[in-house]
Parts: structure tokens; C-alpha cells; sequence
């Protein structure tokens, strides 16, 4: 554009220069509003991170420069898929933000188009990501051949329309939409170029606000792992807080448990150690015969307390370690209830206490299949507790059912009742943590490590079974034990080859000749077994089924019995008839003096079902190799 000086310009002839003016100055002052209007988005962008308020600001100052009816911003989300056919690829999304001219115009916000409106579109996506501006006059011409997306722009009200992608580092985000709602509207191109600087700075502030959200989201989630990891030291901490102190009150109860039985053991054998200082008379005006015997009865007592607080907590370790088998077979319910009565019932009546037996299994159905031994283990553990903490007077029953299916038990169900003290409930949850005491204090009215229950519910838990307990303080207690029947064991493997076992394990010897008995113990002791050497036959099984020997070793001569009686007495007793026996047999002796003489001294060939003789035999004087040959080939079937 040109402007000609003219005279009436010189002369102050001013009523021409506006309208000469007047466009360009027009077009400076929008120009110059532009490029404030950006500065000011940038500016909001560099001071704020608050993209809603920046794109609402945005949105309201755009629309009032540009003097649309309407402007929007149509964000996609990003989670939607693209779907994809031969023709169509369409994107979903909503109108987010907003801003109108006036309250009588159609608002548009959160509007979702239909994706079988979008006409063209085929290659929309890549115009978009190219920077494509589209500029529409009127949709009534530009649209007229796509009547649903034309229903739907007047729907809304739309007549003319500017749009302009919003490219957040390549990836189409959304668009900036300048709308005219009554009548057609011609862009022009400082229009299209001004709306596409605001879009940049737009995605400026979007990819600025995502940044910052990941870094927020990285700051969380360092937050989060600090925290936990501060919570999992803590627990770390408390546990071994919990640890320690579980030590210490472990410390606490052995020391009760070990005190007392040493105490005895120490005291009454240095006393009987004195008395050998002393002729025979002078000794019985000492300590009487009845008070010697009481003396070593305690002393014996105090060695078997120490021997099962010692099996417990090896039992615990092993079970723990998983090295734990079951020895799976059928036994009768009725008769494991009545022995374990049985065992008990001298310590009931010294505490006053009454056992009772309910069984609810008919003869028929009396089988049970599992590991008989731990069964026992854990009702000796549950009726011990019961009766310990159960007031002279009181009454203490064990109950016995079972679900009957075939020809043995499914179920085995054992209930101890006891009208004993209780347990408060906070206490409850304690009871089968091991080397725990309800009572930890140094003088507690109730002895024990704390190892019972804890070894109970181990016990239980290797049968695939479940203990719990129900209890009212000053009123009593019910344990009820479930334990699952047992598949039995596969057949043994066909026998290979024989080889030598590894020496090791317990062997009790049963000899009142002190020659071959230190002959016999050293032989052993250098092979690595471990030797208990029993000089009175009468008491012999008691101990036997309390240490639990791989093989004995009995005299076939003993003061007061006969070597077979002892066999015959171990093989009847549940606990003890698995035990391995050599019997010693003095050359003099005729064998045929022995009615049962060809089983018992046939070696291998005797009957496993209904044997009540020794599994083999020694003639003394015993010789070294012999003994140990003899002990290998016992221990391989062991």
C-alpha cells in the first residue's frame, strides 16, 4: 500500500489520513495484542505449573481477542484405542475446556463425538501431526455432504470453524478450536498463524505439566520405597526386638527347667558319692537304704525331665529344618487313648486331679491311619498341659471321635477338657509360639520351657492337621486336635545290594558284667556310636523306651530277669517294638535251654509280624569285628 502526500497533508489536511490509515493501523493494534496476548501465555506458562488455570486463561483470552462466539480445546484421551478399518481411523476424546461470548450460546464442554460422524478423516491424523490448520467458512457447504457430523456441528450451534492441533513432542494431544456459532466466518491467515503460536505454547505447558506430574509421580513413588523400606526396618528391628527378648525369656525358662533337675541330680549323687568314703554300717546310719534308693529314684527322675526337655527341642529343630517323616501306619484309636491315660494317670492322681476317657469310635471303625508314635506325642503334651494347670480336684477328659469311610478312619478327632484355670483371651494367640511362657516371671507358680504346645501344634501341622482353643478364665480350657488319615508309604524298592551303614546313632547296652560291658562300650564309642549302659535288668524297658535306642543290646542272663523277657516286653509296647535287639549269649549256656532258641538265634529268618525274640545274637566273648558286622547289618533295615 502506498501513501501519496498530497497538499491538503502539508496544509494539516487530517480528514483524509484515516481513512487511509485506519486498516493498517487496525491490523497493527490486533498484531501487536497477538504478540502481547502470547507473551502473557508464556509468561503464565514460565511462572505456573498449573496447566488447568493456565489452559482456562488461555482459552477466555484467546476467545475475547479473537472475537469468536466459542473456543475450545478437544483434548484425546490416551487411553483410548484407534480404530482401524478400511476407511475409518478414529479418535476418541471431549471438549475439556471452554469459553463463550455469551450465556445464550450452546455450551459444548464435555461433548464426545460419534465416531461414524468423522468424515475425511482417513488421513486427518497425519495432517495434524504435520501442523494442518483447517480453516472452515461454513460448514453448510463444506459439510453438506456429510449430514451426520453436519447435524452434530448444529447440534452445537457451530457455523465457522478454526482448528489447530496441539502437538505435545509429535504426539497429536489434542486441538485449539475457534468456532463462529450464527453466521459464516472467513479467517484469514495472521488469524490461523496467531491461533497456531498459542497451540505451541499450549503443548509447551502441557509436556511442561506432564514433566512435572512424572517427576511428582518419581517423587511418590522414591516416598513410597523409603517408606517402606522404613517400615520393613522397623519390622526387622521389632522382630528381632521380639527375638531377642524371646531368647531371654527362653534363657529365663530353661534356666527353671535345667536348675531344679541339676540341683537334684548334683546334690543327692555327691551325697551318695560320700557315703562310699564310709563302711557299710556307718553309711546306713547316714542315709538308710529307703532314703539311698529315694536319693537315686530323684536322680533318675531329673535325668529323664532333662532327657525330654532335650528330645523337644531336638523333635522342634528337626521338624523345623524339614527333615521331619512321617512314620505312616494303622493303629487302634481306642487303644492310643487308653495307653496315653494310662501313662498319665500316676501324675493325675499326685496332683489330685481326675482323668476321664470319652470315646465315640465303634469297634468296627477303630483304625486310624498315621504316625501312632507322634499321635501319642501330642496327646501326652495336651493332657500333661491339661493336668499341670488344672487345681486338685479338678477333672480332666479326653474325647475321641472319627469320620468312618471304608475300612479306616478319614478323621481323627481328639478333645482334652480341662476344669483348669484358663487362658485370658489376649493370651490365647501366644500359646503355640515356641519358648513362650504366659508366666515369665523368675518364681512362676507353673514349671515348664515352653517348648509343649510349640512342639504340639508342629506335631499336628506335620499331619496336615489343625489344633485350636477354646478357654474361659477360672472356668477351664478345651484343645481340639484334626488330624487328616495318612496315605501309606510306598512298598519298599526291591533290595539292592548290602552295604555297611554309617556307624552312629544310640545304642543301649543291658550287661551286669563290668568286663564285657567296658569291653563292649569302648568298642562302640570308638566306632562312633553313642553308648547307655543299663546294669539293672528290672528297670531296663522304662529307660530303653525313654532314650529311644536304634539297636539294644541285652545280657541273655540278668539278676532278677531273663534277657527274652526283656525283648519279649519291648516287642509288646508300641513304643519300643520297632527297636533292633542283639541278645549276648554266654558260651556255657546250652541254647536248647531256651524253648524259643532256634527263632531267637536263627539271625535274619524270623517273622516280622509276631516276633518276640531277639533280631540276632552274639556268643561272648564278644569279638570286635562280629559286634560291629552284627550292628551294620541291624541298622541297614533301621
Amino acid at each position: 500500500m502506498k501513501i501519496i502526500a498530497t497538499d491538503d497533508w502539508e496544509s494539516g489536511g487530517e480528514e483524509n489520513y484515516p481513512y487511509v490509515c485506519e486498516p493498517v493501523a487496525a491490523a497493527f493494534r490486533q498484531q501487536l495484542e497477538q504478540e502481547r496476548l502470547i507473551d502473557r501465555v508464556a509468561t503464565q506458562i514460565r511462572q505456573s505449573l498449573e496447566l488447568p488455570v493456565i489452559l482456562s486463561t488461555a482459552v477466555d483470552q484467546v476467545r475475547h481477542l479473537l472475537q469468536v462466539d466459542r473456543l475450545l480445546i478437544y483434548q484425546f484421551d490416551p487411553n483410548s484405542k484407534i480404530i482401524r478399518n478400511s476407511s475409518l481411523k478414529t479418535y476418541k476424546g471431549s471438549v475439556t475446556y471452554e469459553a463463550k461470548a455469551t450465556g445464550n450460546i450452546v455450551s459444548a464442554l464435555h461433548l464426545r463425538e460419534k465416531e461414524d460422524c468423522f468424515v475425511d478423516t482417513v488421513n486427518i491424523e497425519q495432517k495434524y501431526r504435520k501442523g494442518f490448520i483447517q480453516g472452515v467458512e461454513d460448514i453448510e457447504i463444506a459439510y453438506a455432504s456429510s449430514p451426520c457430523f453436519l447435524e452434530l456441528l448444529r447440534r452445537i450451534k457451530v457455523r465457522a470453524k478454526l482448528v489447530v492441533p496441539i502437538l505435545v513432542q509429535d504426539q497429536l494431544w489434542g486441538l485449539l478450536i475457534a468456532q463462529q456459532c450464527f453466521q459464516p466466518r472467513q479467517w484469514s491467515e495472521s488469524e490461523k498463524s496467531f491461533l497456531g503460536k498459542i497451540a505451541e505454547h499450549l503443548a509447551i505447558a502441557i509436556y511442561q505439566a506432564q514433566l512435572y506430574a512424572q517427576l511428582q509421580l518419581q517423587k511418590e513413588n522414591l516416598e513410597q520405597r523409603v517408606s517402606d523400606r522404613t517400615a520393613e526396618l522397623r519390622d526387622a528391628l521389632l522382630g528381632a526386638e521380639s527375638a531377642n527378648r524371646t531368647k531371654s525369656e527362653f534363657l529365663a525358662a530353661m534356666s527353671h527347667e535345667l536348675r531344679t533337675p541339676l540341683t537334684c541330680v548334683i546334690g543327692m549323687s555327691a551325697t551318695l558319692l560320700r557315703l562310699l568314703s564310709l563302711d557299710l554300717e556307718k553309711a546306713q546310719r547316714v542315709l538308710t537304704i529307703e532314703k539311698q534308693r529315694s536319693y537315686l529314684q530323684s536322680i533318675h527322675d531329673s535325668g529323664k525331665h532333662l532327657l525330654d526337655l532335650i528330645n523337644d527341642i531336638l523333635e522342634l529343630s528337626q521338624m523345623e529344618a524339614g527333615k521331619a517323616v512321617l512314620n505312616v501306619r494303622d493303629f487302634s484309636l481306642n487303644q492310643l487313648a487308653y495307653n496315653c491315660l494310662e501313662t498319665m494317670q500316676q501324675r493325675a492322681e499326685e496332683k489330685g486331679v481326675k482323668l476321664v476317657i470319652d470315646i465315640q469310635i465303634d469297634r468296627q471303625e477303630d483304625r486310624f491311619r498315621g504316625d501312632q508314635r507322634r499321635i501319642q506325642r501330642i496327646l501326652w503334651n495336651l493332657l500333661s498341659n491339661a493336668i499341670k494347670f488344672t487345681p486338685s480336684g479338678g477333672r480332666v477328659t479326653l474325647g475321641v471321635s472319627s469320620d468312618f469311610s471304608g475300612t479306616v478312619s478319614n478323621t481323627a478327632v481328639f478333645q482334652v477338657k480341662d476344669t483348669g484355670i484358663g487362658i485370658p483371651e489376649e493370651q490365647i494367640a501366644l500359646l503355640f509360639e515356641k519358648f513362650q511362657q504366659l508366666d515369665t516371671s523368675y518364681d512362676r507358680n507353673y514349671q515348664g520351657a515352653g517348648l509343649g504346645l510349640a512342639l504340639t501344634k508342629q506335631l499336628v501341622e506335620l499331619h496336615g492337621g489343625a489344633i485350636w482353643v477354646e478357654s474361659t478364665v477360672d472356668i477351664g480350657s478345651v484343645f481340639t486336635v484334626r488330624l487328616p488319615a495318612q496315605p501309606l508309604a510306598p512298598a519298599p524298592a526291591p533290595a539292592g545290594p548290602t552295604y555297611a551303614a554309617t556307624p552312629g546313632g544310640r545304642v543301649v547296652l543291658i550287661e551286669n558284667n563290668e568286663e564285657s560291658a567296658w569291653t563292649i562300650c569302648d568298642l562302640l564309642t570308638a566306632a562312633g556310636y553313642q553308648v547307655v549302659w543299663l546294669v539293672e535288668g528290672t528297670t531296663a524297658v522304662n529307660q530303653i523306651e525313654i532314650l529311644q535306642p536304634l539297636v539294644a543290646i541285652v545280657a541273655g542272663q540278668l539278676p532278677g530277669i531273663d534277657g527274652r523277657e526283656i525283648i519279649r516286653q519291648l516287642r509288646s509296647e508300641p513304643t519300643t517294638k520297632q527297636i533292633k535287639t542283639l541278645i549276648l549269649r554266654d558260651n556255657s549256656i546250652d541254647p536248647s535251654n531256651y524253648p524259643d532258641s532256634p527263632p531267637m538265634y536263627s539271625g535274619r529268618a524270623m517273622s516280622t509280624t509276631h516276633r518276640t525274640s531277639a533280631d540276632d545274637y552274639l556268643t561272648k566273648p564278644v569279638q570286635p569285628e562280629q559286634l560291629l558286622e552284627k550292628l551294620n547289618s541291624l541298622l541297614v533295615d533301621c
